[in-house]
Order: structure tokens, then sequence, then C-alpha cells
């Protein structure tokens, strides 16, 4: 089953500036901007300024995608932070575009 995604992708629209984000850190390869979602105080999504499926994003970018997510995580929830990934339906990815959540900012309690 495939996913619903959006077209035209939101994050490439951010990435092109038609879209309005709140960017924390941007390089050649690597936007990072604020979750529309606020259900914890630092919710950041780390994108590829390249559209990449989820798996080509691990695949080709996460070593450099988790030294920033650990740069980041550290100086701005320095009481500890998770990182998050979805992969499909199934795990609720809901943009194609390849990306990772850094989450922090409160306590976050146990898995569900």
């Amino acid at each position: 089953m495939t996913a619903p995604f959006r077209a035209p992708c939101v994050f490439c629209e951010i990435i092109a500036g038609r879209e309005p984000a709140d960017v924390w850190h941007e390089d050649e390869r690597l936007i990072v901007f604020r979750n529309r979602l606020r259900w914890l105080p630092v919710m950041l999504l780390i994108v590829p300024r390249q559209h990449k499926t989820q798996e080509q994003f691990w695949r080709e970018d996460m070593e450099e995608a988790a030294a920033l997510a650990v740069e980041i995580g550290k100086k701005h929830t320095p009481g500890g932070f998770r990182l998050l990934s979805n992969f499909g339906h199934d795990a609720l990815q809901t943009v194609a575009h390849g990306h990772l959540h850094l989450l922090g900012g409160t306590p976050m309690g146990v898995y569900v």
C-alpha cells in the first residue's frame, strides 16, 4: 500500500523558499527546520536538500545527518533528545521526502 503523500512535496517547497519555515541550519546538503507540529518544545526535521526517499536518505546522507542531529540536540536539548525516522505508511510517514526527526526539550516518557 502506498502512503498518502502530498504533491508537490512540502519539503521541496520549503527548500525552494516557496513555503515558510523556521530554519535552524542550512548547508549545501542538509537543511534543519522546525516541524509544524508542536507536541514538544523542540521538534526539528533534518532534511536533505535533494528530494530522496527515506531509504536513499539513510543510505546516502545519514552519517552527516546524524552528526548534525547530535550537534543540534546537545546544544538545544541538553537534557536529552530522541531521533526518529518513519519508513512508509504503516509507520506514519506522511512526507515522501526523506527526513529525520529530532525531538526533545522535555521528558518524553516511555515508548508505546
